[in-house]
This record gives structure tokens, sequence and C-alpha cells, in this order.
């Protein structure tokens, strides 16, 4: 049996005693045996004076010294004094008390077990047309397992199957199932919300992801914060302070049984109970948000927080190369030169081509498998596709010494100032094209950092190994206080260490890389839902949502959980002196004191047990996490009309006569269709229902102004659009379309992320 679970017992036996004792005693005390009834209460105190010294000596024999030293002098005065009654109810109290802590702190770790509860036990692997059950330890990477409907998912692994539903709420906190194509990832401890679909394990069980998740649930629950700590330091002054007052209510009264009055009101059960349930309530408070908190240490610590560091890539970057723009020789298809760019790099394993192919299948491109590929390490590859010689790579390797064309001079200085990657595309020995591909920000980014403002933390800082103008780019954008590029793992340990010697630092990273600097940092955060396992073993919290804005609600969520702790101690320490003011003077007996003392627990307990909560602004209701992600996926679906905006844009800048008039015809389409259809229904549907749920409307009053803007905008492009002929697309009609076009994509953009921002407002996170 386990030591913890021992202990629960002996308390619940403590108790059962106590009160046993005093029915028991009340009983005779009813029926005019008095002697008897105070042997009762005293049989009913005793073991819990043993019991509490048993575990005084021991906490003393470890080094520990804590609150519990007045409490067993005020049962020990009683029996002592004769005042069985009093030492009875006392005994009631601290076992009650410490009943108490175990129901809250067993309520507060509800959420913590449940991950480790639900772990899988079992697998069912295929081999050829046989299915087997075998427990998941047996599972070997490269096994083919078959998830059924409704099963947690026991290993990660990549689903071979055509599609997979996925309900990944345990891991992310996203209340919606997500749909996972074949070849991506299906992560350890997510549900199979749809039909039965297999996957071929990518990790053994005990390197997957819910693996490590349960063992560092393990660790959460074990700490000791050292606020705990610092709450026994602060009772230790209480003992002299009581006995004190209780020798001078003595002395002056000439009545020893007013002294122990003052000790009983004394008993400091508000420190011994508020410092663990609050954050042990905080800990359970951050798991329902995807938090996963190594103990109250680091939860104490995070409260603290004044300066936080962020990684760039991978943490406030969505992390590798991604599709930014395809700039085109004039008629020539964007699509058609992403086809046979992606088709090409089919043949490489380089993440660059990974992510050519990945953008080239998001549109439903078909590719087409390639021939006689030869590729040249650093530069790009050379095949035949249908026929034709294509080469794909870098602006040297396939446009080779020669002047660049006025687009391909365009899309050189373009991918400069995004600080994006230029792919050239060359068939037949004709240029056609570029792909540009860069690491954008997060969609989040901006809201987190600036949630980070509003919760106090001072200095915010990024800290990366990129260039110096792609972290300043970034660093600008969203008015950081420090940017420390080109650094190596061991530049970030120093730069942590710099910033520690002035306050206490979070540091925030995702990679393998960053593990050095987690560990350094007071507190070190891992985003643990895509990033390295060596990150999230080195820090003190792993976000498991992959969202940078949960870094904000730990900071807010330990502040609030420190502020509830220190809020319980110092309310029920300050109810205690006034309790054992009035026991000196006479006006609180011993049993009414103990009664009172009894009533300040639960109250603390209760106060304390607030931690789990977000918080209740009364007037308004919290708009469900579900609704929200609705409307998020709205925005998310749209762009993808966005990007072909911009792209039309871009076209703009070489087209004229019959295709400048298509593609300005085309963005007229797409803006009156999509883009303004959007904002209407928005207007008409979604505002009046997030509206109830926040406390003004002054938010919504300045996105429907956009809204407007956004309208007046699409009217423009209209009257430009309308009756267009080729005569009437000269450079100078161009040239406003294409400013027009660039607002309205630029608008709604920025129009979306404050959307978003007030969606989160709404849900209260």
């Amino acid at each position: 049996m386990s030591g913890p679970l021992t202990e629960r017992m002996f308390r619940r036996a403590l108790i059962a005693i106590a009160l046993s004792g005093l029915v028991l005693g009340a009983a005779a005390w009813a029926n005019g045996l008095r002697d008897i009834a105070n042997w009762c209460w005293a049989g009913g105190t005793l073991p819990v004076v043993i019991g509490l010294l048993i575990s005084m000596v021991r906490d003393f024999l470890a080094g520990r010294m804590g609150v519990d030293s007045v409490a067993f002098v005020s049962m020990s005065g009683a029996l002592v004094l004769g005042q069985n009654l009093a030492g009875i109810v006392v005994a009631i109290m601290y076992a009650g008390g410490n009943l108490l802590e175990d129901i809250a702190v067993a309520r507060a770790e509800r959420d913590l077990r449940s991950l480790i509860d639900r772990a899988p036990r079992i697998a069912h692997r295929r081999i050829a047309s046989t299915i087997e059950d075998i427990p998941i330890e047996q599972v070997a990477v490269g096994d083919d397992i078959v998830v059924r409907a409704g099963e947690v998912i026991s290993v990660d692994g990549l689903i071979t199957s055509q599609l997979a539903t996925i309900d990944e709420a345990a891991l992310t906190g996203e209340p919606i199932p997500v749909s996972r194509q074949a070849g991506e990832l299906a992560r350890s401890g997510s549900v199979n919300a749809g039909e039965t679909f297999e996957i071929r394990a990518s990790a053994a069980a005990n390197e997957s992801t819910y693996a490590g998740i349960v063992r560092m649930v393990s660790a959460a629950q074990t700490a000791k914060s050292p606020f705990i700590r610092m709450a026994d330091r602060y009772a230790l002054l209480l003992l002299p302070i009581t006995l004190a007052v209780a020798g001078g209510a003595w002395f002056f009264s000439g009545d020893p049984v007013r002294g122990l009055a003052v000790l009983v009101a004394a008993t400091p059960c508000p420190l011994i109970l508020a410092a663990p349930v609050a954050f042990i309530a905080g800990i359970a408070r951050a798991a329902k948000c995807g938090i996963l908190v190594k103990g109250s240490g680091p939860l104490e610590a995070l409260a603290r927080t004044h300066t936080v560091m962020f990684d760039k890539t991978g943490t406030l970057t969505v992390g590798g190369a991604r599709l930014v723009a395809i700039e085109v020789t004039p008629g020539q298809s964007a699509d058609e030169v992403l086809r046979i760019a992606g088709s090409l790099e089919q043949a490489s394993q380089h993440v660059v081509a990974a992510a050519i192919v990945e953008a080239a299948m998001a549109k439903g491109l078909k590719l087409t498998i390639p021939s006689e590929v030869r590729e040249t390490m650093g530069s790009g590859l050379e095949g035949v596709i249908d026929g034709q010689t294509v080469r794909v790579g870098s602006y040297q390797m396939v446009h080779g010494a020669r002047k660049p064309e006025t687009w391909a001079a365009r899309a050189l200085r373009r991918a400069a100032w995004r600080s994006a990657l230029s792919v050239f595309v060359a068939v037949d020995g004709r240029t056609i094209g570029a792909v540009l591909l860069a690491d954008e920000l997060r969609r989040e980014t901006p809201h987190a950092v600036q949630t980070l403002r509003t919760a106090g933390v001072a200095r915010i800082v990024m800290v990366t190994g990129d260039r110096a103008d792609a972290a300043e780019t970034i660093g600008a954008a969203l008015d950081l206080d420090a940017v420390l590029a080109e650094r190596e793992p061991a530049d970030k340990v120093d730069a942590v260490a710099t910033e520690q010697r002035q306050n206490p630092t979070v540091m925030v990273g995702d990679g393998i890389n960053d593990a050095p600097a987690l560990a350094a940092a007071n507190v070190g955060i891992a985003m643990g839902a895509r990033g390295a396992s060596a990150s999230s073993e080195a820090a003190d919290v792993v976000i498991l949502v992959d969202r940078l804005d949960r870094v904000a609600d730990a900071v807010t969520i330990a502040r609030r959980t420190r502020s509830i702790a220190l809020q319980s101690i110092l309310s029920g320490m300050a109810l205690s002196g006034l309790a054992m003011g009035f026991a000196a003077i006479g006006l609180l007996p011993p049993i009414a004191g103990a009664l009172t003392q009894e009533v300040i627990d639960v109250a603390v307990i209760l106060n304390a047990l607030r931690a789990l909560t977000s918080g209740h602004k009364f007037g308004r209701h919290k708009m469900p996490a579900a609704a929200a992600t609705t409307l998020r996926q709205d925005h998310k679906r749209m762009e993808p009309t966005l990007d072909r905006l911009r792209e039309i844009a871009d076209g703009l800048d070489a087209a004229e006569g019959t295709g400048a008039m298509i593609l300005i015809s085309e963005a007229d389409d797409i803006v009156s269709r999509q883009i303004v259809e959007h904002e209407r229904e928005d207007e008409r549907a979604v505002y009046p229902q997030v509206a109830k749920f926040l406390g003004d409307g002054h938010g919504l009053g300045a996105m429907s102004r956009a809204h407007r803007e956004i309208i007046h905008m699409a009217r423009l492009l209209r009257r430009l659009a309308n009756g267009l002929t080729v005569h009437d697309t000269d450079h100078y009609l161009i040239r406003d379309a294409q400013r027009v076009i660039e607002a309205i994509e630029a608008l709604v953009r920025i129009h979306n992320a404050q959307e978003e921002d007030i969606y989160e407002q709404a849900i209260g996170t």
C-alpha cells in the first residue's frame, strides 16, 4: 500500500475515533455520567495527540518543523487542565481539517489523475491478415496498429489509412475532433472519434507522447512549493507569539483555562491547509487549459515572472518553411509552377522540398512522378517530368549568371524584404517562376505577447540562432524589448543567466537546442505539442496545446493561485488573531474558540479552492470554447482566398490588357462572393451572439467599423471591374486596382486577428 494512501487512511481513523469519543461522551453526559463522559472525551483526544506527536517527530528528524506544534500544545494543555471537552473539539478540528485537506487535494488532483487513469494498456497489432492484442510495452517501431472506434491511441504513429477523425482534447484542449490524412502523425492519448483506422508505430510506448505526459504528471504531484515551505517558516513565528499571549492571559487573569482558550483559538490550520490546497488546485486548473506544471515549485516561481524570453523558430513562429507567395513569368500559371516544383521535389528528402510538396498537395494539385533525378546538395534538383527537363533550386542554379529578368528581380526583392527563401523553377531551360517560402508568425503570437504584458510581465526578449535581419523584423512587428540574434545553445544559456541576475526569468522554447536554456531559467516552458522530448523533459512547464497564448495563461493562473494562497493565509491568520484577542480577555471560552477556529478552517479551504476556477465576472457568461474554435476555423478556411488575392495583386505587376482584366475581374468576384458575404454574416449572426459574452460592446463596435471599411473597399473594386474592357486596362487603372486589392487583403487579415482576440476575451482565457 502506498505511503500517501496509508496516511490518508490513518487520518480517517483518527477523525472517526475523535467523533466516536465526542458522541459517546455526550451520551454519557446526558445520562449524568460525567466522569465517563470525560474519559470518553479524553480517550478520543489522546490518539490524535499521539498521532500528531509522531508526525512532528518524523518531520523534525527529516529537517522540517511545521505549524502543528500549537495544535499539539493546545490539546495536551486541555487534557492536563481537565478541559477534555475542549480537547476533543480541538482534536476533531485538527483531524477534520486534515480530512478536508485530503478531500480538497483529491478534487484538485482529479484532472491530473484522469490523464494517468485513461492511459491505454493494450494495442491491436496487425500481422498480415491477423490482428492480435498485445501489451503496449511490446509495440515496436514499424508495427501496424489497428485503432478501433472510440479507442485511445496507444502509441505515436503515422496514419496509413486514407482518413482518420481524432479527438485530441486530452492533449490539446481543443473540443472539436480533427481530420488527419494518410502520412500525418496520430499521437498517443488521442481518441479515435471516427471509423477504425491504422497507424504505423513511429515510437515505442515509453517514448510516445502520452507516456511522456504521464511521467511529467507523476512528477507534478511530488514537489513541494517554496511558498508552502515559506508558510511553514512563518508559522514557526506563531508558536512563541501564541505562547506569550496565552501566558500573559493566564498571568493577568490567574486562570489557566483562559490561557488554554488562547491556544485553542490560535491553532494555525489556515497555515497548514491554505498553501498546499491552493497550489494543487492551481496545477489542476492549468491542466484543464492544456498546461502541465511539474509541481508547486514551478507554479510559485512562475507567479514572480518579470522577464519572458522566447525562442523564435517553432515558438513565436510556426516553425519550418511555409509557402508565402508564387512569382511567375507573364502569362504563366502559379498553380502550374507549384505543381511542377512539387512533382520534382518528391525525390528529395530536404525540409524545403517537403514544404513545397505539402503546399502543392494542400492545393489539390496532381503531382507527377519524376525520373532521371539528379540532386545538387544545397542548390537544387534536376529531372524529367512529363517528358520535359525541369530544374528547381536556387537562382544561381536555375538562372545562371545572367542578369535577372524584371519579374525575377521583383521575386528576389520580395524574398529579401519578406526574409523568405526563393526557389526558382525552369522548364527546358526557360525560367517560369519562383516559389517563396518563409517561417511566419503564429496567428496567436501578437495576442500572446499582448496578454503577457497585461498579465504584468515587464520585459519580453527574443533569443534565436537566426540571422539578425530576420529576427529584427519579427522583433519590431511584436514590439519586443530586446532581440538577441545568431545565438548558439551555449549563448542562449548565457543570455538567460544574464537576465536571471536582474529579475526572475522564464524561457520558452520547443527544440532540442532550447533544452539547456530551459533548464537554466527560473522556469522553463516547453511547447510540447510538437516540440522535442528533450525540451519537454528539461522544462518545468509543458504546453500540451499548440498555442503560444497558453504561456500567458500559465503566468495568469500562477499569479492568481499565489494571490489566493496568500489571501487565504493572511485572512485566516487575521481571524485567528482576532479570536486569540477575544479569548485572552475572557470573551471566548475554549470550546467556543475551537468551534470558531473550525469555521475559519472551512472558509480558508473553500477560498483556496477558488484557484480551480478562472474567476467569475458578475453579469456575464463565457462563450463555449467550441463556438470560438468554430469561428477561428472559419477564418482558417478564408486563408486560401486571401492568399489568392495576394497572388492576384502580385500578378498585376507585370499584367496588361486581357491578362490584367481577367485578374481584376477574378479579384472582384472573390471579394464580393466570399469576403463581403462573410463579413455581412458576421455582422448579422455572429456578433449578436458574441456580444452576449462580452462585458461591453466597444470591441465589437470597432469590428463593425472594419466591416464597413471592407465593404467600402469592395465597392471601389466593383466600380473598377464593372464593365471593364481591354482598352480600359491602362497602367493607372491596373495600379489603382492593385492598391485596392492589397488594401482589402491586408485589412481582412488584421480584422480576422482582432476578431480572434475578442473571441478569446469572450471565452474568458
